[in-house]
């Protein structure tokens, strides 16, 4: 599949969770965490969120950031309380902190990191707390390019074997989606990326009725995306 950055002007596609659910609508930000950088607009919907993001991310690759929200004034300030714009379930690895490669500051994003951006039952607990107090408006499933998970995964379920210690179960979470996959042409740790992205974000909209009344009011939207790490781009899953 082609990695081709997406524009500024964001398809109704863009903004449909994996397995179908329609996430456009609109909900309000409030509180002292909700002042935006100069030149950004307020996200305060899922069309807004996304290209919020997907924008910071250009400025990322073109070495254009703007490094917002990080002033000792802001700190102080958000200190009173937070209202993120984004929740974002990614990957643990060093390489990819939303933050930077999203361009955005304290207080903009809700992170929920863990190997291969897998969703149990602590991390939905975290994310349903996140929509249920802050109520952001995108959700974004971020994979990345050579995911280490997922490619200890593959090794492992091909070869028979058993990962060390905990790191099994990391293997196991990702068993479903890496064994139908075995045996397919092109580049089995590439797909099980990509299809992992969607299955988790068809795992938070099944399995967790906060999120799913949310994208059915069409005030959440679920996004799957995988990032670059030769080039810094992160684009759409769908």
């Amino acid at each position: 599949m082609k990695n081709i950055q997406r524009q500024s002007t964001i398809s109704r596609r863009s903004l449909l969770a994996a397995g179908g659910l329609t996430a456009v609508g609109a909900v309000g930000l409030a509180g002292p965490a909700a002042a935006q950088p100069s030149g950004d607009a307020p996200a305060d919907n899922p069309r807004a969120a996304l290209a919020r993001l997907l924008d910071g991310n250009r400025r990322f690759v073109q070495g254009r950031g703007r490094h917002p929200h990080q002033s000792p004034r802001y700190i102080h300030d958000l200190a009173a309380g937070q209202d993120p714009f984004a929740i974002v379930v990614g990957c643990a690895d060093s390489r990819v902190p939303p933050e930077v490669l999203f361009d955005q500051g304290l207080g903009d994003l809700f992170d929920n990191r863990v190997a291969g951006n897998i969703v149990d039952t602590i991390m939905l607990g975290s994310i349903e707390y996140a929509v249920e107090h802050f109520a952001p408006p995108v959700l974004v499933v971020l994979g990345h390019e050579r995911c280490g998970a997922v490619s200890a995964a593959v090794e492992t379920i091909e070869s028979g074997g058993h990962a060390p210690g905990a790191i099994n179960a990391i293997v196991e979470a990702l068993r479903p989606v890496v064994e139908p996959l075995l045996g397919t042409p092109g580049d089995v740790v590439e797909a099980a990326v990509r299809a992992n992205v969607l299955a988790q974000a068809r795992h938070l909209a099944e399995a967790s009725e906060i999120i799913a009344e949310k994208v059915h009011a069409g005030e959440l939207a679920i996004v799957g995306a995988r990032y670059d790490l030769d080039n810094g781009r992160v684009t759409l899953v769908d």
